[in-house]
């Protein structure tokens, strides 16, 4: 019976010192990305937005595709910026039926470079928390570009989130 209970006084224990492996350090998760000071850490630079309507920004945004395949190293490389701007092109989003025929076109056209653009945004920590900062995914991103030294544009179809 000492047998007994030893053995599962040692399980007890195994179990809880499992637990408290795996479980996440409490200072750790105080501040996840949902924190303020932790995106502005991370992005090191003000990100504004603003709404417009695609037909507004088409000649920008179709230009802005057109030059996705040279902008994906520079997105690649990005590691700061002095300013983020997301255009949200609110007329554009799902909700609203998608983006206008020229812009559509022009990302199938490009649709290739277009995904490959989203998955770098996706793996670049500071784009990535500046887009998540402002609730856009990066399926939403339509084009980047970096237009004076230091500021990128990210152009969304998609809403601002309220």
């Amino acid at each position: 019976m000492a047998h007994f209970r030893a053995a599962r006084r040692l399980h007890a224990a195994a179990a809880m010192a499992f637990l408290a492996a795996i479980s996440p350090v409490g200072g750790l998760c105080a501040q996840g990305i949902e924190s303020t000071q932790t995106i502005d850490r991370i992005i090191g630079s003000p990100v504004r937005q603003e709404e417009a309507r695609s037909d507004a920004e088409a000649g920008k945004v179709t230009t802005a595709i057109e030059r996705t395949r040279e902008n994906i190293g520079t997105v690649r490389k990005t590691s700061k910026v002095d300013k983020v701007d997301i255009v949200f092109l609110t007329d554009a989003a799902r909700s609203e039926g998608g983006p206008p025929p020229a812009i559509e076109n022009k990302v199938r056209q490009h649709q290739d470079d277009v995904a490959e653009l989203r998955k770098e945004i996706e793996a670049n920590a500071l784009l990535f928390a500046a887009i998540d900062s402002r609730r856009v995914l990066a399926e939403d991103v339509l084009a980047v570009e970096f237009d004076d030294p230091g500021t990128i544009v990210i152009y969304a179809a998609a809403k601002p989130a309220k």
